[in-house]
């Protein structure tokens, strides 16, 4: 259906046309005409489908409406993320969808400075999209007041009660004193959390499922090769050579893991970035406008910020550590073949984690397709006598600068 033809006001249809919105995705079809009438909602749909716009359509349109003026009366949405990168990516569909409306949007996460944040919050904000531990933070400190909301949306729904969030969420509705709106969206969800979810909306909520079936996008190719752990440095340093063109998302089990990884690439000749939970939120925000803007194609990142990660035109997702949590399999391989883009999916399998393997295919619900490797092939990837003494030697030389750097640590000391 054409945005056209949907009763919400005119600027915002002029921002859906200037954004390239022209018709709804499946879960927009379905969730905006349900939310628009007030319903409760738990919605489950694939990533990359359009989740965030099938909320944030109806919520802007509403909060318009209602505003006489562009004085603000306080907040009216909350949107409740699991992480920084997710509220900011939801930050700025709301902030381009509420273009020239009367509607104000705000994003409050950890790891900057909350005087700002304060600040701005006392200049009025209609809907904010906030992670739990900030927002409860500045909530004691009664820096924000909650009496005018009427939408309370959990975006990532399964990720936030599977976090040991259900207690934060029952609180947040307890203090909700105005009769309200709750709104559940997520792209995977079991029994378990299905029935907390069901705990906290009316008991007639709309449940709204798009291809239930198939749990992943169909324009994402699956592949998985049989690699041991300690050669997977060298498959992706050879995946990473033969593809010289586009962008690439590597995922990893640890921080710890990650900065490896980055430092294995590093002696192989590629720049890359880490996102992670090592990081501070200036150092994340760096390392993903590189890889948005392309001044760094490699991005190494942990399942922490898998959901959040909202970057154009990713051609490959790498899984070099396959996830402990078959779920967010679907969650990673998401990065890529997003809207009608195409994007392949590898994985990188040691003897230790066919247990996994087999946990993803079960829950997915199909076989994902093996690149054989001949024993030719892998010994020709694997350290070469050249190689072997190139990464010994750039080992020594990295081990000998950091043993300098902690010896002028220790004369600073004695001084």
């Amino acid at each position: 259906m054409k945005f056209d033809r949907y009763y919400i006001c005119a600027d915002l249809k002029k921002n859906l046309r200037a954004l390239g919105f022209k018709r709804t995705t499946d879960i927009q079809f379905k969730a905006i005409p349900s939310i628009m009438e007030g319903e409760d909602v738990l919605a489950i749909a694939q990533t990359g489908t359009g989740k965030t716009a099938a909320f944030a359509i109806p919520v802007i349109d509403k909060i318009h409406r209602f505003k006489t003026n562009s004085q603000s009366y306080g907040i009216k949405c909350i949107v409740m993320v699991p992480t920084r990168e997710l509220a900011l990516q939801i930050g700025k569909v709301f902030e381009s969808l509420a273009n020239h409306t009367r509607v104000k949007v705000f994003t409050l996460h950890g790891g900057v400075e909350q005087e700002r944040q304060i600040a701005k919050l006392q200049d009025g904000i209609d809907v904010l999209i906030a992670t739990p531990g900030r927002m409860f933070d500045l909530i004691n400190q009664q820096a924000i007041r909650l009496e005018g909301v009427s939408t309370l949306v959990l975006d990532e729904a399964d990720h936030m009660l599977d976090l040991g969030f259900i207690e934060d969420i029952r609180y947040i509705k307890k203090m909700l004193k105005k009769k309200h709106q709750t709104l559940f969206f997520s792209a995977t969800i079991n029994d378990e959390i299905k029935k907390l979810a069901y705990s906290q909306v009316k008991s007639e909520a709309i449940r709204i499922q798009v291809s239930p079936e198939d749990r992943i996008a169909k324009n994402v190719s699956h592949f998985v090769m049989f690699v041991e752990m300690d050669d997977k440095r060298f498959f992706l340093d050879r995946f990473l050579q033969d593809h010289p063109e586009g962008k690439v998302i590597v995922f990893v089990r640890t921080r710890v893991r990650a900065e490896r990884v980055v430092r294995a690439m590093a002696r192989a000749g590629f720049d890359t970035v880490s996102i992670h939970g090592d990081k501070d939120q200036d150092e994340r925000a760096t390392a993903m406008q590189a890889f948005r803007k392309g001044d760094c194609r490699v991005l190494i990142a942990t399942d922490v910020s898998a959901r959040g990660i909202d970057v154009p035109d990713v051609d490959f997702v790498i899984n070099y550590d396959l996830p402990e949590k078959p779920e967010n399999y679907v969650h990673r391989v998401g990065r890529t073949g997003r809207g009608m883009k195409l994007g392949d999916a590898i994985s990188f399998c040691s003897s230790e984690e066919k247990p996994l393997l087999e946990a993803i295919e079960d829950f997915i619900a199909k076989p994902i397709e093996v690149m054989n490797v001949s024993k030719e092939g892998y010994a020709d990837v694997i350290r070469t006598p050249e190689r072997a003494a190139k990464e010994l030697q750039d080992l020594v030389a990295e081990q000998e600068a950091w043993l300098s750097g902690a010896g002028k640590k220790k004369k600073k000391r004695r001084k």
